[in-house]
């Protein structure tokens, strides 16, 4: 038997697949990964409209180290794009062992976004538009 014949190790069976999964296959999740991405531009955008009103400020303190460092406009967007990016990175390694999982994660992700936005939006009406 050449070894060209023989069956790759574990290891590098597993490098392959996830080399697949992230550059040459169709990723899993995609349509729920870009529900979770739209909900966060509209947190984005929402929250800008907010911190530019007097009276309003941010309440995470990781969230507000990056604004008052980078500015409203840079700092928002760096943070945000960090955590997207993470959380996008971090479902697709779920998906790896479980996509059902990982898809409970985006959604409850999505959820809890979609949920932040709601009450921006409501503060920006109560604060006239």
């Amino acid at each position: 038997m050449s070894s060209d014949d023989q069956q790759p190790d574990a290891a590098e069976s597993r490098r392959t697949t996830v080399w697949g999964f992230l550059f040459r296959d169709k990723l899993p999740l995609e349509k729920e990964t870009c529900w979770f991405i739209l909900v966060n531009v509209l947190d984005f955008f929402a929250s800008y409209q907010l911190f530019r009103r007097p009276g309003f400020g941010e309440a995470n303190p990781l969230a507000k180290w990056f604004i008052d460092g980078w500015g409203l406009m840079k700092g928002m967007l760096a943070y945000k794009l960090g955590l997207v990016a993470f959380v996008c990175v971090v479902v697709q390694l779920i998906a790896l062992r479980s996509v059902p999982a990982a898809r409970r994660v985006l959604y409850f992700g999505i959820l809890v976004v979609a949920g932040v936005v709601a009450y921006s939006l409501t503060l920006l009406w109560r604060a006239g538009g």
